[in-house]
């Protein structure tokens, strides 16, 4: 069953489709006044929390040093677990048909396995203004819930998936009590779940031109064929998109 290489870059795409939602973010400042002293954007990167931590912390002494501090506000985000979601889950047997738009090549392969994948958005600023900023400019697009449409394969880009995102819980953390020489850093992590689902290896799908049924004798002759039913399109050689009839032949083997 294994060894037939496939790739349909699901968890890459998956993570870049949730990355996208966050990369256009801004902080406004203004001066006493209420007039806009700078626009900020915030920076996203892929990274574990603790090690991105670790490099906001380092050479707090030059933090007025761009070339060796990492600015603040900036944003982080990472998966953090997948797991199996039986509630979606369909028969293994199910198949589905696909077409290439381009080619017109038809293909065939099994429905999808559906999976959760976990994210963990980390916000991190040097004051709670630039935090909330964010924060709000995320929050109200969840109630809890935002859908995602997306395009799961690159060669048939008709075949469209929707990726529920759900927001899972917010929290607060701030190192404001640290030692004085040691870089205040303001955190909020949002957490996150995506249904999302992978799919098998894609294979030809060849037309079925015929049909049988089999009649068997009820009973204690029940290994008995009685008679079969074959129905075959007609002309034989019809494309699926033609109109065409069926030919029903019927055999009775026992008089």
């Amino acid at each position: 069953m294994f060894g037939n290489w496939f790739y349909h870059q699901r968890i890459r795409k998956t993570v870049a489709t949730f990355g996208s939602l966050f990369n256009n973010l801004n902080v406004v400042r203004h001066d006493a006044a209420g007039k806009v002293m700078s626009t900020v954007r915030v920076p996203l990167a892929y990274a574990p929390r603790d090690k991105f931590l670790q490099r906001i912390r380092e050479n707090a002494d030059l933090e007025n040093d761009t070339k060796t501090a990492v600015q603040l506000p900036r944003m982080s985000f990472e998966v953090v677990n997948f797991a199996f979601d039986p509630e979606r889950a369909v028969a293994k047997t199910k198949k589905v048909h696909v077409v290439n738009s381009e080619t017109g090549d038809k293909k065939l392969m099994y429905a999808g396995v559906p999976y959760n994948v976990y994210f963990q958005l980390n916000i991190y600023a040097k004051t709670q203004d630039d935090a909330l900023q964010v924060v709000e400019q995320i929050v109200p697009y969840f109630a809890p819930q935002y859908t995602l449409t997306v395009k799961p394969f690159a060669d048939y880009p008709s075949i469209l998936e929707d990726n529920p995102l759900t927001i899972q819980s917010a929290s607060f953390s701030d190192d404001y009590e640290s030692p004085v020489d040691q870089r205040r850093t303001i955190i909020y992590t949002l957490e996150f779940e995506m249904k999302t689902s992978f799919y098998g290896p894609i294979g030809d799908s060849s037309i079925i031109r015929e049909v049988q049924t089999n009649f068997y004798l009820w009973g204690a002759d029940s290994d008995t064929l009685a008679s079969r039913l074959t129905v075959v399109p007609d002309p034989i050689d019809a494309d699926p998109d033609d109109d065409y009839g069926f030919t029903t032949t019927k055999i009775d083997y026992i008089g």
